[in-house]
């Protein structure tokens, strides 16, 4: 979509948009590409945790590792279960990991500290040589 149709309303789905606020000049829509371009900052959000959820909740031995914010992901909660399959989201903050980890009954501990388990990376190379991902 060009900057222009940003103006018309486009298919953004963005009700200031929709509702005529874009027309104001550019800098609504620089204000817009801020907010949704890619590589920008995204917070966690209800079906992430809903999935890390899902996934500690479905599987066997399950472990998490949470990593350290980046430039351009917030703080990541990764899940790995006894036989390696895995699983990554963000989450809103270190102790919220934590915390989510220790109500569910599943160790959690920094990634940056202890690393990754072996499990995982097996778990990658068999999918590698199955094909299946």
């Amino acid at each position: 979509m060009s900057l222009s149709g940003l103006y018309r309303g486009g298919a953004t789905g963005d009700p200031e948009v929709r509702d005529g606020l874009a027309g104001i000049g550019d800098t609504y829509c620089m204000k817009w590409f801020r907010r949704h371009r890619p590589g920008t900052m995204r917070k966690s959000d209800n079906p992430d945790q809903a999935h890390l959820r899902e996934f500690a909740q479905t599987r066997q031995g399950v472990e998490g590792f949470v990593e350290p914010r980046t430039a351009v992901t917030e703080y990541t909660l990764l899940l790995v279960a006894i036989d390696g399959e895995w699983t990554r989201r963000r989450v809103p903050s270190v102790e919220w990991a934590h915390k989510f980890a220790n109500n569910l009954g599943i160790p959690s501990y920094d990634a940056a500290v202890v690393g990754y388990p072996p499990r995982m990376r097996e778990y990658n190379a068999r999918q590698k040589r199955n094909g299946t991902t």
